[in-house]
């Protein structure tokens, strides 16, 4: 398969008065398209520092970054901003939505600024929810979901523009086991159907469902490796049946 992102000796340095941090450390890897993996690391490892710099929301201090055949690694802010919207959907452990916009505006809202006419974002938003289970919840507004169906919005708001990766930070965090479990389940459909994504947590029961597993300790590469026992969806849900 072809790489949708190449990592070139990747670092980044702060200056936090007069000490340099080094969060990441010549960080080199790629990944091809259609790949799930997941980013690992303690507190201070650099994952965080690594998925800003994956979503574009930060620049590398130094090294190369390729995401989809173009260099980003020198961009400035309104080119990121229109990569952000073009290449990436982001799905965030706090959901992200605009409590006064219903579930369709808030999916439809990246194709407003994409510059989609309105007919046209309406239906790839309602295809998006649809897509994701919510085609009864469209005209509901968030504070009238459950957290895995506020989950399931910014999935569909993800995949409205069609990104070329998933990136979802610690996308079960505020949810319970079994939605968890459910919203998991949702990723690894949308693997199959030849989505790459990019999964950043500190659990490893989350980490088991990616194909692949990086490990980051102290700004370096600590592990690269294929997961060789990847959790199944339908296991953890019939395992959950049977302790109920």
């Amino acid at each position: 398969m072809p790489e949708v992102i190449r990592l070139e000796n990747i670092s980044r340095h702060y200056k936090v008065g007069t000490v340099l941090v080094k969060a990441l450390n010549s960080v080199s890897f790629n990944i091809e398209r259609g790949e799930y993996v997941a980013l690992m690391g303690p507190s201070g490892s650099g994952k965080s520092t690594l998925m800003n710099i994956l979503g574009c929301l930060d620049t590398p201090t130094g090294g190369t970054y390729i995401l989809n055949n173009q260099d980003v690694s020198q961009l400035d802010d309104n080119q990121l901003a229109e990569i952000r919207n073009k290449e990436i959907g982001f799905v965030f452990q706090t959901f992200n939505l605009l409590p006064r916009y219903t579930a369709l505006d808030n999916v439809a809202l990246p194709l407003i600024y994409a510059g989609i006419r309105k007919e046209a974002r309406m239906e790839r938003a309602e295809k998006s929810l649809t897509d994701v289970g919510l085609s009864d919840r469209m005209e509901h507004k968030p504070n009238e979901l459950s957290g895995g169906q506020r989950q399931r919005v910014a999935i569909a708001r993800a995949l409205v523009n069609n990104p070329s990766i998933i990136l979802a930070d610690e996308p079960t965090g505020n949810l319970d086991t079994r939605t968890s479990v459910e919203i998991m389940g949702l990723l690894d459909e949308l693997h199959k159907t030849g989505n790459t994504i990019i999964v950043v947590t500190h659990e490893e029961d989350i980490a088991r469902y990616a194909h692949r597993i990086v490990r980051l300790r102290d700004g370096l590469v600590e592990t690269d490796e294929k997961n060789p026992k990847v959790t199944s969806y339908q296991e953890v849900l019939e395992s959950l049946k049977e302790h109920e």
